[in-house]
């Protein structure tokens, strides 16, 4: 499978064409850290499985792709990557609109001091929840907590990056702090929550 409809802010790849060569170190790396952290259970992460559930599944499906900016302009090639993201994804089932999975990767922003990146993630994450998608930094330095183990940090990688998903009913961990977050996800999915996913809501909000 090739990457459908490249958009002109960004270059598409699928993993296929990665392990086919001729492209950026940086992809290569990101794929093989993908192939191996992401899809392996870790004695830190604090709970069963996989650091992240739905690498292997979209790897499998020739769901998941990586992709470089055409310029130095993150939030432009943000914009143009989330609208190549939603094109594609309203061809699909809803199956593997679930697994479709895109990480650009960002080798020119500062490793050591990410704060842009997390800067931009944050900014662009409300809109993202309200229409259905996720995005998620990721890079060496990131200080963010693991869900189930505080001391964890699962959001570190090689090459600092974004990742585009779409939100699925079991995002609700990464989503209550924020109410307009909550708000979303609850108008989107309120009807069909898991047993499951309706307690682990009634925990993190009787606190409050």
């Amino acid at each position: 499978m090739r990457a459908p409809s490249p958009a002109d802010e960004v270059l598409i790849r699928t993993a296929d064409e990665v392990d086919a060569g001729d492209v950026a170190p940086e992809l290569t790396e990101v794929l093989a850290w993908a192939r191996t952290y992401l899809v392996s259970p870790s004695p830190d992460l604090g709970r069963r499985g996989p650091v992240c559930p739905y690498t292997q599944p979209s790897l499998q499906r020739g769901l998941f792709f990586l992709a470089s900016p055409t310029s130095p302009d993150v939030p432009g090639a943000v914009a143009g990557l989330r609208r190549w993201y939603e094109a594609v994804a309203a061809t699909m089932p809803a199956p593997d609109r679930e697994l479709l999975t895109v990480l650009l990767v960002l080798p020119h922003v500062d490793p050591v001091d990410p704060t842009p990146l997390d800067e931009l993630q944050r900014a662009a994450k409300d809109d993202f929840v309200a229409n259905g998608l996720m995005i998620g930094q990721f890079h060496p330095a990131c200080e963010a907590p693991g869900l189930w183990n505080p001391d964890y940090r699962p959001l570190r990688s090689p090459v600092p990056l974004l990742a585009i998903r779409e939100l699925v009913v079991f995002d609700l961990p990464f989503l209550v702090e924020e109410r307009k977050h909550l708000d979303s996800y609850l108008s989107r999915f309120a009807p069909t929550i898991p047993t499951r996913v309706r307690r682990q809501l009634t925990a993190r909000l009787a606190p409050r």
